[in-house]
């Protein structure tokens, strides 16, 4: 496998040094997190002229570092390597498996002469413990899955040939090592079943087996589309048969989002400026993990488009929302209606917005006008964007739409501003 490059991260790994706080990299199983810390960034360190034994890296997912997962037998390790004033680089790795690490990271920030930088792969742990712990003292830096930016240079093979992997079988890294099909969706269901199911069963008690099973393949067969517990519930009696109440359905939900396997996207009124608390949307870490779910028997391209554009514009950093824009008109009797138009997503970053279209076939004179009509109904100059599948390069239209096609807007990380 040829070396894969996270430029942006360790960007921000290194502009991150000597700003007092305890550097967090959080992400989803197996995308890259260890890889990035103790490879990539020791390399940099390395590089950078501190010595080896300045880095003291910890592997806490290691049977050979459990005895460390008790904090203070981690401190005491961690002093008795501290033999001099120089710089020392601190690398934990799944803090989340010891207990009552917050205690060991708030003492290990009093080091002058120590950067800390941890792991985590649950993001209950970030929202509820290092926010309330820290108050201001952790910044986090979340690794997502490979994007095709970074998927294609270390894909043996053409663009096309890398494409059509990426879209089938997703981002995480360890699937590049395998060359044939059947390797890579072993190995994915093996991850599914092994690492994220079943960590997730297990931490939170989860008895109702099935159900949790059943409603994962609901979840990837209906990725971006409106739901919610209560609709979700409705489906469990009316189709499955089976009766699971919205607040169970809620939790597992909530269980499924802090493993990082799920992200939500809330619905926003463009024209009223406020949230729609429900229905939402929700979207697949990686579409690899949602494909091999369903034994690559659902594979809606138009779906899985939108998933990867959402990760994408996640992956840049953007909050992303569902946008919603209420409109009045007439029918041809003459009679008034209010209707809701969608826009796939509206993207923030900094001061900068995006409305972003994702349409799946090239635009006709009859798509344009259905994909136009809600960015033409916006009432603010922010960019907006139509992304359709076909590989074409950046067109403007008079109305201040721009349309790109799928891979090119992949590709160029200034597509947004294109």
């Amino acid at each position: 496998m040829r070396k894969i490059r996270r430029d942006n991260y360790l960007s921000r790994l290194i502009d991150g040094q000597e700003n007092g706080l305890v550097k967090i990299v959080t992400g989803i199983r197996r995308c890259g997190k260890s890889y990035l810390l103790f490879e990539l960034f020791r390399e940099h360190l390395l590089r950078s002229g501190i010595p080896e034994d300045h880095i003291l890296e910890y592997n806490l997912d290691s049977m050979d570092n459990a005895e460390l997962r008790e904090p203070k037998a981690m401190l005491a390790a961690i002093r008795s390597r501290l033999t001099d004033k120089g710089k020392y680089f601190i690398l934990l790795d799944e803090i989340q498996l010891m207990n009552g690490f917050e205690e060991l990271l708030n003492t290990l920030l009093h080091l002058r002469n120590a950067e800390i930088y941890v792991t985590g792969s649950n993001s209950r742990f970030l929202s509820r413990d290092i926010v309330t712990e820290f108050r201001g003292r952790g910044q986090e830096i979340r690794l997502h899955p490979l994007c095709f930016r970074e998927y294609l240079p270390a894909y043996k093979g053409n663009e096309d040939e890398a494409w059509e992997s990426f879209f089938n079988y997703g981002g995480i890294p360890l699937t590049l090592s395998f060359p044939l099909p059947e390797g890579k969706v072993d190995y994915l269901d093996q991850l599914f079943r092994q690492v994220y199911e079943t960590d997730i069963q297990e931490r939170h008690g989860i008895r109702n087996l099935d159900e949790f099973d059943e409603l994962l393949n609901i979840l990837a067969s209906a990725v971006g589309s409106l739901t919610n517990p209560k609709k979700l519930s409705d489906t469990f009696r009316s189709v499955k048969r089976k009766k699971i109440s919205p607040h169970t359905l809620r939790s597992y939900i909530s269980h499924l989002e802090d493993a990082f396997l799920l992200e939500k996207a809330m619905r926003y009124d463009v024209k009223g400026r406020k949230y729609i608390n429900t229905p939402m949307k929700y979207y697949f870490e990686d579409v690899g993990l949602r494909n091999v779910r369903l034994g690559l028997r659902q594979q809606e391209e138009n779906h899985i488009m939108e998933n990867i554009i959402y990760n994408e514009l996640r992956v840049r950093g953007c909050k992303v929302d569902v946008g919603v824009v209420p409109i009045q008109e007439f029918d041809d009797e003459g009679t008034h209606h209010s209707r809701q138009l969608e826009i796939d997503f509206i993207a923030y970053r900094g001061s900068k917005k995006y409305y972003v279209q994702s349409a799946f076939a090239m635009l006709d004179t009859g798509k344009a006008e259905q994909e136009r009509r809600p960015l033409l109904n916006v009432p603010d100059s922010f960019r907006k964007i139509i992304v359709v599948r076909d590989n074409i390069g950046v067109r403007h239209d008079d109305f201040g739409i721009t349309t790109i096609g799928l891979r090119k807007f992949l590709l160029d990380e200034n597509s947004l501003d294109a």
